[in-house]
């Protein structure tokens, strides 16, 4: 396992994206996708998905039918994907370096979620892996107007945890969430992605 290095400071809260942060889900979850969208003829390059990363479900589908001039349901497509994702929550682990850093400092400090993800995805992820309780706040889709790579979403999670905002320390895998989190004023750790993850460990 390689080691996830964190900046300098003295961080009073931590603040964790949930998809490819928390759990190693983005496999999983470009699976899902690429079902629900193919049944409605739209392409989803796995490039395309990453940079994608971090964006709630519905804005996705929405720019993905301006793109490419589809009028996939919003909403119906949405439902789609993330069923075929609960399909496969067996399969779901945690990325090691992050939980490290869970186990290392739960009851010291208060955790966050802060995901473009639905609060349902989220609880079935965590709830999946038994970290669910580790959590003391959860700031997800529909809990703020503008989501990442605004800081209202951040800006928000330490609101609710009561620390300023130069005080969180996040942990990010997308860099839209690094984005957003660096516009709150926060210290970013970037977690690799899973092919950048898999290339450290063969070093």
């Amino acid at each position: 396992m390689m080691e996830l290095k964190l900046p300098e400071g003295n961080f009073k809260a931590y603040l964790f994206d949930c998809d490819g942060t928390i759990v190693d889900s983005m496999p999983l979850h470009y699976v899902a996708w690429k079902r629900a969208l193919g049944e409605q003829g739209c392409p989803f390059p796995e490039e395309k998905f990453y940079a994608m990363g971090g964006m709630p479900v519905r804005a996705i589908i929405a720019a993905l039918n301006d793109e490419h001039g589809l009028r996939m349901p919003i909403e119906q497509t949405a439902v789609t994907k993330e069923n075929y994702y609960t399909e496969m929550i067996e399969d779901l682990e945690a990325i090691p370096e992050v939980l490290a850093h869970i186990e290392d400092q739960h009851g010291r400090i208060p955790f966050a979620v802060v995901s473009g993800s639905t609060r349902d995805s989220v609880e079935t992820s965590l709830g999946q892996l038994g970290l669910l309780d580790r959590f003391d706040a959860f700031v997800c889709a529909g809990d703020y107007s503008k989501g990442k790579p605004d800081p209202e979403p951040f800006l928000t999670a330490a609101r609710k945890l009561g620390v300023a905002p130069e005080e969180c320390l996040v942990f990010e895998d997308a860099e839209v969430g690094v984005a957003a989190a660096k516009a709150a004023g926060m210290a970013v750790v970037k977690v690799p992605l899973p092919h950048e993850r898999k290339a450290q460990q063969t070093v």
